[in-house]
């Protein structure tokens, strides 16, 4: 757990709070249980004999202000469990002095990783029904980021964190495959100009520790801060690039292209006819496009968890914030070790072997 509120003080902060919550009253501090620390952005708590768990941001990875954040994120979970593969918002926390970014009440799931790639075609399910979730009218998509230009949104992005590569001190050579892949996305970016993109709600943030595996065989995603309105490719193109696959120790896997072929196979087969047509020209364009923007989000992670470090704790905690000070000193070392080879030259060259190589994943869908 992280530093700064210690545990103890952190869970008397949460009883406190979920005594004054409409149907919490009785539990106490007693009844509260810390979970394994996996990410950079919440710590959890699991509530005794409830099926519930508290999920406690440590910060806002879109830089949303405490309120907004904890409301974006409640949104997520409302509309994500409608599919049937996302965890029920039970309660709602408000920001507070001893809370500083609030909580939700989630329903616990309970289930193991995945494991790779034999429940690939269980990810494929789960992200095949969110994506067939009725589109709302765009007037009611907000709070949730709507990117009716998928390709336009995700360009945004990336151009943001690529404007940290300079600060990021790359190798030359790992300069120049990125430097390839920006010149490809631009004059994409260009090329798809008005064409019609397909949109649903999606996951975003799809990379295999984000879900558990259910006894039934049912794969939930259990975080779900980054929901929005975009392309179902992207969520396809994050469960299975290499820096996805290899994030967390508990789902590794170094996925062959004829394995990630399947897995594109095996959705299109499962999700509704007119999307699967329609998103087909799509599929590895935003394949490479989402590889481009976890490499500039590593870029950016590096460049910022250094300018943290060495100035400390001064910014107000509803910021980003991945200073080592706000996440357990061997999760920051996993991310650094994690970020280091994501942004080698030769990591970089065997993840665009995948559209560069012969054959391609391309070739074998």
């Amino acid at each position: 757990m992280r530093s700064g509120p210690t545990h103890d003080a952190l869970a008397d902060a949460l009883a406190d709070a979920l005594a004054a919550l409409p149907g919490f009253g009785e539990i106490t501090r007693a009844d509260l249980s810390p979970m394994a620390v996996k990410g950079l952005a919440h710590d959890h708590v699991a509530i005794r004999g409830r099926g519930q768990l508290l999920r406690v941001p440590k910060q806002s990875q879109f830089a949303l202000s405490a309120a907004d954040n904890l409301a974006y994120q409640a949104a997520c979970f409302e509309r994500v469990a409608a599919s049937g593969h996302g965890p029920r918002l039970q309660g709602v926390i408000d920001p507070a002095p001893r809370l500083p970014m609030g909580a939700l009440v989630v329903e616990h799931i309970h289930g193991r990783p995945p494991r790779l790639p034999d429940d690939l075609p269980a990810l494929a399910e789960a992200m095949a029904r969110v994506h067939s979730l009725p589109l709302p009218p765009a007037a009611a998509r907000a709070p949730l980021s709507d990117h009716s230009d998928p390709v336009g949104g995700a360009m945004a992005e990336i151009e943001a964190q690529a404007r940290l590569l300079d600060e990021a001190e790359l190798d030359a050579a790992a300069r120049a495959e990125i430097a390839d892949e920006l010149a490809w996305a631009r004059d994409f970016q260009h090329r798809a100009g008005a064409r019609t993109q397909p949109v649903s709600l999606v996951l975003t943030d799809t990379h295999p520790g984000n879900f558990l595996i259910e006894a039934d065989g049912r794969a939930v995603i259990v975080d779900l801060e980054k929901a929005l309105y975009g392309s179902p490719a992207t969520d396809l193109a994050h469960a299975t690039i290499y820096s996805s696959t290899t994030w967390d120790p508990d789902t590794w896997a170094d996925l062959t292209p004829a394995q990630v072929a399947e897995f594109y196979r095996e959705y299109l087969r499962r999700a509704a006819s007119d999307l699967a047509e329609s998103l087909r020209p799509w599929l590895i364009p935003l394949r490479r496009i989402t590889m481009l923007r976890a490499i500039t989000w590593c870029a950016k992670w590096q460049v910022l968890h250094r300018r943290a470090s060495l100035r400390g704790k001064e910014k107000a905690v509803s910021t980003e914030d991945w200073s080592a000070d706000n996440s357990d000193p061997a999760l920051i070392a996993h991310v650094a070790a994690r970020v280091a080879d994501y942004l080698s030259p030769a990591t970089l060259r065997r993840m665009r072997a995948e559209w560069l190589g012969d054959p391609s994943v391309d070739d074998l869908i």
